[in-house]
Order: structure tokens, then sequence, then C-alpha cells
């Protein structure tokens, strides 16, 4: 049974890869191969308590795509209201080298204070705005994805396994901000670095439609300034209430919700529903959250048959030397979610809180991800939105999420022998 749910796992991982080749949409393969995964193992099991871990696994993936849909939403708002112009309208230059540090720069600064996930969908739309040439931005979210990674990587709420780690106390906030800035920043920089060299010339003019007239700058104003506040209050909401992040997200999209409505109130029926959430939910990519799921369903089933774990257990015998675990756990990360590899690994090892392991982990899981467009949430949501492929993103952009990586794992290393 478990050698037929890998090879299940391999092949709908292929025609995922191959997605223009095979002509078959990745959602629908990624459905399929969650459910099929799912379905061999309830086939080939005799124990009948594989529905409540099927049910524990669902409710942990609907968190993930419940704050999805809800970012994506308040994103699609802000935008129907023209809300971004207002950071596009301050970036003047079409050289192209300057678009991508800034660029660069603000997805790195942005994941660190909302998380990589939030960061891309904000900054894909950012993005589209600014570079026309689908080539030239299919490479602009390139950078999005690995800057994103690396500054969600410095931030004890700016991806998932950091947050993981500090909640079950293996790492405190100081340590994962003073310990893993440097080597997540050289991860950005690296990268950055080697794009210079290739990207040149200058992007067409930036020229910015108007979606409609109707729209007052304060009401636009408005809008962003709550939206994003809204996306920032999220990991507040998170410290004080301890509740899932996805329940401050749908605060916020209730907050937006209301506001809107009142904006707009006195407006024709007509040109109200072209302001409203209901409007933005229509846009919204639900393709990318399905797709999502079922890679998210796959890999659970993985994790239910003990692979992931027995993984782990195997890198250790045969190993042993914790950084090169740490640092093939991370690009493992990338084909498999990063989330039961780090649970696992946890569950493994009981070394004190701010141990150099935890660190190493911290950031491996947290970077290596950027490797494969699949490899992390922000990568997953920026293939939908820009249907980005798979190969596409393995021929130039892996590589530079793979040095960036290297390198930032070697600053750490140096950067630790220093401190000790």
């Amino acid at each position: 049974m478990t050698s037929l749910i890998i090879i299940l796992f391999i092949v709908g991982y292929m025609v995922i890869a191959l997605e223009h080749s095979f002509s078959i949409n990745k959602a629908g393969t990624a459905l399929l191969l969650g459910v099929l995964c799912w379905t061999t193992y309830a086939l080939n099991s005799a124990d009948t308590h594989f529905i409540g871990g099927l049910s524990h696994h669902l409710s942990e993936i609907s968190e993930i795509l419940f704050f999805l849909l809800g970012a994506m939403t308040i994103v699609e708002l802000i935008d129907a209201h023209d809300g971004f112009d207002i950071i596009t309208e301050k970036i003047n230059t079409t050289n192209k080298r300057y678009l991508l540090i800034i660029v660069s720069a603000l997805a790195f600064v942005l994941s660190a204070v909302l998380d990589n996930l939030t960061t891309a969908i904000v900054m894909a739309t950012v993005v589209k705005k600014l570079i026309p040439e689908k080539t030239d931005r299919f490479y602009f979210l390139g950078l999005v994805i690995i800057s994103a990674n690396a500054g969600g990587c410095f931030s004890p709420i700016g991806d998932v396994t950091t947050t993981m780690l500090w909640v079950a106390n293996k790492l405190t906030p100081g340590v994962i901000i003073t310990h893993l800035f440097l080597p997540s920043l050289v991860c950005m920089l690296v990268p950055l670095a080697f794009s210079m060299i290739k990207i040149k010339g200058h992007v067409s003019s930036i020229n910015i439609e108007k979606k409609d007239s109707s729209i007052s700058s304060k009401e636009k104003t408005l809008i962003f300034a709550l939206g994003l506040a809204c996306l920032l209050f999220v990991p507040v909401f998170k410290t004080i209430t301890h509740l899932p992040p996805y329940m401050g997200i749908l605060f916020g999209l209730g907050i937006m919700w209301v506001v809107t409505e009142l904006i707009h109130k006195r407006k024709d029926e007509f040109e109200k529903g072209k302001f409203s959430v209901v409007n933005a939910i229509t846009k919204t990519d639900v393709p990318s959250v399905l797709f999502f799921l079922g890679i998210l369903l796959a890999v659970a089933c993985l994790q239910e048959i003990h692979v992931l774990q027995n993984t782990a257990t195997l890198l250790n015998d045969h190993i042993g030397n914790l950084k090169i675990i740490s640092f093939l756990i991370g690009l493992l990360s990338a084909i498999v979610d990063n989330v039961p590899l780090l649970a696992a690994s946890m569950g493994m090892y009981d070394f004190p809180t701010n141990d150099t392991f935890w660190e190493m982990m911290a950031y491996c899981t947290g970077t290596g991800g950027s490797c494969l467009i699949i490899g992390s949430a922000a990568g997953v949501a920026v293939m939908g939105i820009e249907n980005i492929s798979f190969s596409w993103y393995f021929k130039n952009i892996s590589w530079l999420a793979f040095v960036g990586y290297i390198a930032g794992f070697l600053i750490y290393n140096l950067q630790n022998s220093i401190i000790a």
C-alpha cells in the first residue's frame, strides 16, 4: 500500500510539473491525486480510524484555504477600488533593474509583518500593474516568491514554520529575528544580484487605467489603508486571542464588507455591485485554491502513513550530521509540505529552546521551498494567479533560489561560529 501511494504521488507530481505538455489543468490533477491517495489508503487499511485522521488533516487544510480565500478577496477588493495605484503611482522608474530591487525589497519587508502567502498575493497584483510584458512579469514574480519566503523566515509571524517553532517554545522571537535576519537577507540578495546580470532595459511606460471614475481619491485611500490594516492586524489578532490566522483574516474581511457597503450605499445597484465583496469573491482564483487543497490532501496522506516521519528518521540514522539533515529537509520541503516535515522533526528531537538546530530548521524549511514553485504557499498562490508553469519556474528561477538557499545557509553557519 505504501509503495502504491508513493508511486501515485510521484506520477501525479510529474503530471502537475508537465502541466502544459499534458494540457491538463493542475487543479484537476491535484484533486485526483489527493483523493486517489486517500482512496488507496482506505481500501488497503484494516484500521477504520483513518477517517478521523482525514478529518484532522482536512481541519488543518481548511484553515489555510479559508485564510487564502479571505486574503485574496481583500486584495481583490482593494484592486477594485484602484487602491494599489497608491503604490504604483509612487514608482516612477521604468528601469527593470531598479524595479526588480524595489519589488524584491517590498516583498522581503512586507512578508515579515504580514506573512509570505499574503505578501505574494499582494505583490502579484502590484507587479501585474508595473510589468506589462508576461515573460518579464514571470521573472519578477519568481524573485517575489524567493524574497517573500526569505522575509517570512526571520519573523515569528512571517512563515508558518517559524510560527510553529515559536508556539512550541523551540525558538523565541528575539532569537528568530536576530539570528535569522542576515541569512534571510543573503538568501534574497544573492538571487537578486544574479538577476541584475540578466535583467536589462526598460519596461513599457506604466499606464494606470482607472477602473471607474466614480471612485473618489478619498474612497480609494480609505479602502487601501483599511485593507492593509486588516492584513497587518492578522498577526496581532492571533497574538491577542490565540485564535488561528484564518479567524483574523475573516474578521478583516467582515470589516471590509461592512465598510464598502456603507460607502457605496447611495449608488445604484449596478454601480454598487462592481465594488462589492460579492463581486471581489467571483474574481478570486478558485482553481488555485482547489489545487492547494489537492496537493495538501496528498501530502497529508503521506504523513498519515508515516512516509514523512520515516524519511526524517532515515536521514537521522544514515547521516547523523544535524547541519546536513536540516539542509536536506529544507530541500525536501520544496517537494512536500514543510509543515509535516517540521512537525516530524520536532517530534524526533528534544533539543532545548533556541538550540542551533531549531534555528537551522527555521531557515531551511522556510526558504528551501522556493526551489520549486509548488514548494511554498507563496509559490502556489503566484502560480495560480499568473498561471506560471512548473517547468518555466524550474528552468528560470529554481537555480537562483537554490544558490540563495545555499548562500544563506553558509552565512548562518559562519555567523553562528563567530557568535559562539
